[in-house]
């Protein structure tokens, strides 16, 4: 077999624009023989196939990406030009893709049109729909919108805990509303399962980590008043000053939820001591607590808020600041 072909430019320019990967049929339109293709991928060859019709272009193990993208390239194999029109990587590993953190790429979620004749293959889970999404391209590779993913995840995912951290973190990371996540929630049927509409409804209410839905829950079961999560607070000329994890109108009293692994440098450390400052010169009594402290100690945060509930009582005025709760 000759070492290279009249196809091999036309399939360079595959292999840069879709991260070394292609599929037999758009190796056929380059005019490549499929024996040499078969030649190529044979033990000794330069090539691998990595799934039924998707082909790595390298001889070294894929990357992450790169088995992200030939699940799609799996699915959308009728085609020569990866539109995201046929199939689209959906879930988790679209999350993940997204920078929604701890969401994994273990296993692909790939959205096809209902009726085709695909199979579930190793690591690709074919997820078949009648409701065909907007798509993007992220990393160059098809990917629904973050809302959408989150829904077609918690759809699937048994774990109530890791829908409550995944949905929480896909919001907070992507900045989505959770009233369009709801609507995406409705529209897949997840709003079934009662860890989806807990999720939602602590999403609803301002919530944006798992650790500011442990003190949520924390403070409810000791019957301490609701609190604002996530308000936005300004000074009496409209200027930002601050956005508490959690804030008690009534009594001015504030909770920073301060995670370890934010306050690693030195810069995020003087801004969030900073912001504590700025609060507290306006009147605004600040509590703070570590993620830990509130799983492991939960009773000294209860004691803390009740006591700083109390005392505010007997304060002669209320900080005089604007409010302006999560919408």
């Amino acid at each position: 077999m000759p070492r290279t072909t009249a196809a091999d430019p036309a399939i360079a320019q595959l292999s840069r624009t879709q991260r070394r990967l292609a599929t037999a049929r758009q190796l056929r339109a380059t005019g490549l023989a499929a024996s040499t293709t078969r030649a190529r991928c044979a033990p000794s060859g330069p090539w691998q196939r990595l799934l039924p019709g998707v082909v790595l272009i390298q001889t070294g193990a894929p990357d992450p990406r790169q088995l992200l993208l030939a699940a799609v390239l799996y699915a959308d194999t009728e085609t020569t030009v990866l539109s995201g029109t046929k199939a689209v990587l959906t879930g988790e590993a679209a999350l993940a893709l997204y920078g929604v953190r701890d969401a994994g790429t273990d296993r692909a979620d790939v959205l096809v049109a209902g009726r085709r004749g695909l199979r579930d293959r190793a690591y690709v889970r074919l997820r078949r729909t009648s409701r065909w999404p907007p798509t993007l391209l992220v990393d160059g590779i098809p990917c629904v919108r973050p809302v959408r993913a989150a829904s077609d995840f918690a759809a699937h995912e048994p774990s109530p805990e890791r829908i409550r951290a995944l949905l929480a973190a896909t919001v907070q990371r992507c900045s989505c509303h959770p009233e369009d996540l709801r609507a995406e929630l409705h529209a897949s049927h997840a709003l079934r399962n009662p860890a989806v509409r807990t999720a939602l409804e602590e999403l609803r209410a301002g919530i944006r980590s798992i650790a500011e839905a442990q003190a949520r829950d924390t403070l409810r079961t000791a019957g301490l008043p609701d609190a604002l999560w996530n308000p936005t607070l300004l000074t009496a000329k409209g200027t930002f000053l601050a956005k508490p994890d959690a804030y008690w109108p009534f009594a001015g009293v504030a909770l920073e939820v301060d995670s370890e692994e934010y306050h690693l440098g030195a810069p995020q450390y003087r801004a969030t001591l900073r912001r504590r400052l700025l609060m507290e010169s306006h009147g605004i009594d600040v509590t703070s607590a570590a993620p830990a402290l509130i799983r492991d100690h939960p009773e000294e945060l209860v004691a803390a808020i009740r006591t700083k509930l109390r005392l505010a009582k007997s304060r002669p005025d209320r900080p005089n600041i604007i409010i302006r709760p999560y919408l």
